[in-house]
């Protein structure tokens, strides 16, 4: 399955965006799924049909589908005082009734991430389209899976499942309690479903669509977003710029605006693959309105290349290791690097992401790091206690 993700400022248009394109798509004849996030139903008033936790045909080829996190988390609430009910019996405690259950922060990103998940493994459609809350929101919904992995492997690392047979007499020794072998059971099923979700945005058919109005506030957004993304390992196919007014109206009051709007156009075609999408003059209504729209289609854009990170080999000239991690629009003011162990903490302006360091990385110093054309480089130094000596 094709997987879209569509974001941007808050404000720009994505959630039309988004349906303009699933409907253009299932006008098209492929199978379109449209995911919707937002707790209120923008979706549905774009679409001019209303949208719930249920999957609905809203046109043909077209079902869209909003996820409930209040239901999901019910739901897994329930699951969990059923398996633990043994304990809480013995503890005496009361049992919450799903009537009283409301979701917890965090609730909605898990019901977003699962509902991704579940719809790229359903073989009923061929094409995801996905309405992503607005940009920050989008990056921290989407870094989630990566980031509660590393979570379960550092509090409960798989490999001391190998002593469970020992953890009574460990138990014992050490005089505290071991964790019990239904915790690393529940962590290894989370661990499953996390690194499904990781999967769908791993995928080479996923890529990112950025919207965004041109003018000053939308290009500072869309170097923000294009740098957070960048990090996060994921493709931005192209940058749709919404509700761009026609050049002729240069000559009335709106000049100004043009303006703006021309200089942004520019700037942006200059590092991106633009695509215009014009004012309708109103706001889009309905599937009318949404056809008028002339989004890009799912065909239209370039395949995005997959971001990579390479490691070369510059010890025979310059005695070191270099690694190549892509960061477009970073600032060197607003760069930072920690190396704790095998992993290497990157800040880019408000974005961090730990990654893993490859594996002969793991056995080198870092010996300084520089920022060219949009590229972090870091240099490694092979640290000759560890590094293999040749005979």
């Amino acid at each position: 399955m094709r997987t879209i993700l569509i974001t941007g400022p808050g404000g720009s248009g994505r959630t039309t965006v988004a349906a303009a394109t699933a409907l253009a798509a299932a006008r098209a004849g492929t199978r379109t799924l449209l995911l919707g996030t937002d707790r209120c139903d923008t979706l549905g008033a774009a679409l001019g049909s209303p949208t719930g936790p249920a999957p609905r045909q809203v046109a043909p080829h077209l079902v869209a589908w909003r996820p409930d996190a209040a239901e999901d988390f019910r739901n897994d609430l329930a699951a969990l005082q059923e398996r633990a009910s043994s304990v809480l019996d013995l503890l005496g405690a009361a049992r919450l009734d799903r009537e009283e259950l409301t979701p917890l922060p965090g609730a909605g990103e898990l019901a977003v991430l699962r509902a991704l998940r579940d719809a790229v493994l359903d073989d009923a459609h061929d094409l995801l389209v996905v309405d992503l809350p607005p940009a920050p929101h989008a990056l921290a919904l989407l870094a989630l899976p990566e980031e509660l992995r590393r979570y379960l492997r550092r509090l409960l690392p798989p490999e001391r499942q190998a002593a469970r047979a020992l953890r009574p007499v460990l138990g014992r020794l050490a005089g505290v309690p071991m964790p019990a072998e239904s915790l690393y059971r529940t962590a290894a099923r989370w661990d499953v479903e996390l690194a499904a979700a990781e999967a769908v945005l791993a995928d080479r058919d996923t890529a990112v669509r950025l919207v965004a109005e041109p003018g000053p506030a939308g290009a500072d957004a869309v170097r923000t977003a294009v740098l957070g993304f960048a990090l996060r390992g994921l493709p931005v196919e192209l940058l749709v710029a919404n509700r761009t007014l026609p050049e002729d109206a240069a000559g009335s009051w709106l000049a100004g605006p043009v303006a703006q709007q021309r200089k942004a156009l520019e700037e942006w075609q200059d590092h991106h693959d633009v695509r215009p999408v014009a004012h309708l003059g109103r706001d889009p209504r309905g599937p009318d309105d949404l056809g008028a729209l002339a989004v890009p289609g799912v065909a239209a854009a370039r395949p995005a290349a997959p971001v990579r990170w390479p490691v070369t080999d510059r010890i025979a000239e310059d005695g070191v290791l270099v690694w190549h991690i892509p960061l477009p629009g970073a600032i060197r003011d607003e760069l930072d690097l920690v190396r704790r162990g095998d992993e290497l903490v990157i800040t880019a302006g408000p974005f961090r992401r730990i990654v893993p360091l490859p594996s002969a990385l793991r056995r080198c110093t870092v010996a300084g790091a520089s920022l060219r054309e949009g590229e972090l480089r870091v240099r490694f130094t092979p640290d000759p206690d560890l590094w293999p000596r040749a005979r």
